[in-house]
């Protein structure tokens, strides 16, 4: 892999095929485009070596088989085409044709048409067509939506969403959106025509109130049925309410939807004051981005550290002390006891002056229309590992091996009939696409909610922690005289290679691709911070996508 701030070669003058191993991946240019050289057993592979999600480098992703992981976001291209095969990215990187002689490789032209676009027409499958309803307008339900359409489903597809917006980019509500630095015009996923021009019937502002699944309808508020031949739950999650005097009050807010964040801007003007209460992802997030609108912040959070549930005390400690550093005054140990109008009063009574309370301290999984359907409920939806619920008194059923691992399924919704065929990338897509909509099922397959491996762990906007090559029960493990993981290329195990994201402030900025356009991303790799951890002293280097 080739390290920050290393001169890229020129892959038009070829390199040695010595340099490429098997399972290595080399970063060169092709004119002014950055192209990855990825080799698998005795073929080669030259693709875009940015993702096309948030610009994440692919150089330093993970190789899987004859596909490339994201360290951002877990984006899945294909080696091979360049498709992105799981969200959250939604569109191909560029291919490019290779050429080996004399002992080297050489990358030439862009090759055109690549990855496998939405059809232009939608034609037949091998299976019966009928209409698949998705309950959910998240990435889940979206991504859904398209590999449905890219698989060529020539049924009806229908979303329902309780929103009033069209399927949009989530991550950034707490990050780029809410502070300003992104307009927009960015978080749609996808453009109005879009849907139309797929055969995506989108309809928003509507709430599933239950589903019969006898009778294979749904019922819509208002009295509507809406009948479906196959239903697909991607009902995502919803933020955990204060409990305590005043949380109704209307300056107190939560952070989950567009309108939320609309709100939440309008509410915090420069100079205002305002209390994040929770100092997990969702909080600290909010809370740099409230700072970087100079609005002055307060964090209240009962643990000692912020974080170090999930990040152990050295990197809680780094967490707190950047937030510090940039003005943010943290109340760590303590709750809210109150809520009144134009302040907060903790725990010990001491008041803090709040124009505006943002309240972060989880998410709780929708599951009220699975339960009322009579779909077997353990913390989840319980679902084998292509997704299909259990009904009472029976288990999921055995399914090939070749489906999603447990683990995966776990994080995706669940569908109450057959998929059509040729969707084992649907099946993966969804299960992906899940991960950044926090929906509530789980696996038969392992008991995915008291899961701490490391790989598994998902904040509630889909930003994976550590890349999948690290397979640990703690966080504390990471924090032992042991080395923890030894990556498949040439780096050691006792440094495990990723990037700190320094939220919102780098002065410095740096620029990156977004939808065709150059924009300053304020949360970007600063990397690698090298953070001491342990007994032995190790420099461990830890992704934190903050």
């Amino acid at each position: 892999m080739t390290d920050a701030g290393q001169d890229k070669p020129d892959l038009t003058n070829g390199v040695s095929e010595s340099e490429l191993t098997d399972g290595a991946t080399l970063v060169g240019q092709v004119g002014d485009d950055a192209v990855l050289l990825a080799r698998r057993g005795g073929e080669i592979f030259a693709i875009g070596a940015t993702c096309t999600h948030y610009g994440g480098q692919l150089g330093e992703g993970l190789i899987v088989e004859d596909t490339v992981r994201c360290p951002w976001h877990h984006a899945c291209f294909s080696l091979r085409t360049g498709e992105a095969l799981a969200a959250p990215a939604l569109n191909a990187t560029s291919c490019w044709r290779i050429e080996q002689r004399d002992g080297r490789i050489f990358v030439h032209d862009k090759i055109p048409e690549v990855g496998q676009q939405m059809p232009a027409t939608l034609r037949p499958t091998d299976g019966p067509s009928g209409r698949m309803v998705i309950i959910g307008g998240g990435g889940a339900g979206n991504a859904a939506a398209e590999m449905l359409r890219r698989e060529g489903y020539a049924g009806g597809v229908t979303i329902i969403s309780d929103d009033a917006a069209a399927p949009y980019d989530r991550p950034n509500l707490s990050k780029d959106y809410l502070a300003g630095t992104a307009p927009e015009e960015w978080i749609p996923l996808r453009p109005p025509e879009f849907y139309a021009d797929n055969g995506i019937e989108l309809r928003l502002g509507t709430t599933a109130t239950a589903i019969d699944i006898a009778r294979r309808h749904v019922m819509l508020g208002g009295g509507e049925e809406l009948g479906f031949d196959k239903l697909l739950l991607a009902t995502d999650a919803e933020p955990i309410r204060l409990q305590v005097p005043g949380a109704d009050l209307p300056h107190v807010r939560t952070l989950r939807s567009l309108a939320d964040s609309r709100d939440l801007i309008a509410r915090a003007p420069k100079g205002s004051h305002a209390v994040v209460v929770g100092a997990s992802f969702i909080g600290l997030e909010a809370a740099a981005a409230l700072r970087h609108r100079q609005v002055e912040v307060h964090v209240v959070a009962p643990e000692a550290r912020p974080m170090e549930r999930v990040l152990g005390p050295e990197l809680g400690d780094f967490v707190r002390q950047l937030h510090e550093s940039h003005g943010v005054v943290f109340h760590l140990g303590h709750t809210v006891g109150a809520i009144e109008a134009g302040r907060v009063r903790l725990d010990n009574g001491v008041p803090i002056d709040a124009d505006l309370v943002v309240v972060g301290i989880g998410v709780r999984p929708r599951i009220h229309l699975a339960q009322q359907a009579g779909l077997v409920i353990d913390r989840g939806v319980l679902v084998n590992n292509i997704l299909k619920p259990a009904r009472p008194g029976f288990s999921p059923p055995e399914t090939s091996p070749a489906g999603p691992t447990p683990t995966a399924a776990s994080s995706c919704a669940s569908s109450t009939g057959s998929l059509p065929s040729g969707t084992a990338r649907l099946q993966r897509a969804i299960c992906s696409a899940g991960a950044s909509a926090t929906p509530p099922f789980r696996s038969s397959g392992a008991s995915t909610t008291t899961c701490r491996s490391i790989t598994s762990a998902t904040p509630m906007h889909g930003t994976r922690l550590f890349r999948t090559a690290i397979r640990i029960p703690t966080m504390q493990r990471c924090a032992s005289a042991k080395p923890v993981a030894r990556w498949p290329s040439r780096r050691s195990s006792a440094a495990v290679r990723a990037y700190w994201r320094k939220p919102l402030w780098n002065e410095a900025g740096r620029r990156r691709f977004k939808k065709g356009f150059l924009w300053r991303e304020p949360y970007m790799p600063l990397g690698p911070e090298r953070v001491k951890l342990g007994r032995t002293g190790a420099a461990a280097e830890l992704p934190l996508n903050l």
